[in-house]
């Protein structure tokens, strides 16, 4: 049922939940209930209600023609949806996995935004989940860059699984994961269910479900250059300050950042057509040959702002082939970039 929410009061217990059939979202909060009952209300506009109202307790009283919300001096009635329309909705299914919180949240910040937007491409709006002999990796691509996190020492899967999760859903975990910094111990947690067609997160009194997605993933493997000869070394502050700075410039969709590496600096310059330039060098430290690459400035920044550390560690092989970015003192993170061919 498009925008519902089913509200179903069972004693002191009120159970939540949402779905738009591959997103589900349920919870559980103690309230003081009045006789147990289940209705579905329109989610947007009950929500919008209820944060408008003065502090203090909510009243929500319904029958099977309407929904009544009250708080302080205000009233509202809003038509509900009938509950029997509302989807029914399933248990999850496979094993109980507990992982650390702050762990996932990292991880899930730092792969999904390589993952794409575009539904014609079902496959790359997703991130590949799958066992390695190390631990748990998490994978998205967008065909342009690559983001690789691994969970080391994480058993999730069976051996040799792999499974694709949408990122949407990823997205709403994170959010999730976000509000529990303050939570008690026991729920700065995530328990994860794996099963053959969705996937559930629980964090607290929350569960989040998701259908997986289907599709074969690209063998992103073979996008990784066996060897690089050019290797980076740059405070990971002052390149993402540079980047931001320069990229103020690059107003046309097609611009580039262009980066030019020396033995102890490089320098990061965009000139757009009609508006003008930008040039910025920086301390670095660099081992190769003299070389300039030219990168998506926005898809740059990303990589770089992912980074865990004080250093960025860029390894090159040459102008045209891809580029790795990660940290210069763990190798547990990796974005691959594809450079920008320029005449």
């Amino acid at each position: 049922m498009q925008g519902g929410l089913r509200l179903e009061l069972v004693g002191d217990r009120l159970h939540l939940a949402a779905t738009d059939l591959d997103l589900t979202i349920q919870m559980a909060v103690t309230v003081s209930g009045g006789g147990d009952g289940a209705c579905v209300v329109p989610a947007r506009l009950v929500t919008d209600i209820v944060r408008s109202l003065e502090p203090g307790a909510v009243v929500v009283e319904a029958d099977e023609d309407e929904i009544r919300v009250s708080g302080g001096r205000s009233q509202f009635m809003v038509r509900g949806f009938p509950v029997s329309e509302f989807p029914r909705l399933s248990a999850a299914t496979g094993d109980r996995v507990v992982l650390d919180a702050a762990q996932v949240s990292d991880a899930v910040r730092q792969v999904i935004r390589a993952a794409s937007s575009d539904d014609s491409r079902p496959m790359l709006t997703g991130v590949l989940l799958s066992a390695e002999p190390g631990g748990l990796r998490l994978v998205a691509t967008d065909s342009y860059r690559l983001a690789l996190r691994d969970l080391v020492g994480t058993t999730v899967l069976a051996e040799g699984q792999k499974v694709l999760v949408p990122a949407r859903a990823l997205s709403e975990l994170q959010r999730l994961l976000g509000t529990q910094g303050a939570a008690p111990e026991a729920e700065r947690q995530v328990t994860l269910c794996v099963g053959e067609l969705d996937a559930s997160f629980e964090v607290g009194s929350v569960q989040l479900s998701t259908r997986l997605l289907e599709g074969e993933f690209p063998n992103y493997q073979k996008l990784f250059p066996s060897s690089y000869p050019n290797r980076l070394v740059v405070d990971k502050s002052a390149l993402l300050d540079a980047i931001r700075r320069v990229k103020l410039l690059a107003k046309d969709a097609t611009a580039s950042v262009h980066m030019a590496m020396r033995a102890e600096s490089i320098e990061l310059s965009v000139a757009t057509q009609d508006v003008g330039q930008a040039r910025e060098d920086i301390e670095a430290t660099y081992e190769g040959s003299e070389l300039t690459v030219a990168f998506n400035p926005t898809y740059l920044a990303d990589g770089v702002e992912a980074v865990e550390g004080g250093e960025v560690l860029l390894e090159t092989v040459d102008a045209a082939k891809p580029a790795t970015v990660r940290s210069a003192e763990t190798g547990d993170y990796r974005y691959l970039l594809m450079p920008v061919r320029v005449p």
